[in-house]
């Protein structure tokens, strides 16, 4: 495998799977003391998880779902 000029390589898939790094994962790099370099996804902050909710909360609340029970709604999505 080479580096690119840039500073890229590519992870063999393989290797992607079993790491669980997915498209636009972030990952970190360490080096250890005997010169190996380990690759290691971050995890995702609970904080943008969290963000995510905000940012849809409340959308069903638009007027036409007033008074709609559970059911309808749901049945609304479905159809």
């Amino acid at each position: 495998m080479k580096i690119t000029s840039k500073g890229q390589v590519t992870i063999p898939q393989a290797v992607r799977e079993q790491a669980g790094l997915h498209p636009h994962s972030e990952v970190e790099f360490e080096v250890l003391a005997n010169g190996d370099v380990v690759i290691r996804p971050v995890a995702a902050p609970a904080a943008s998880v969290r963000a995510a909710f905000e940012r849809v909360r409340g959308s069903a609340n638009a007027s036409q779902f007033k008074g709609m029970g559970t059911d309808e709604f749901m049945a609304f999505l479905r159809a």
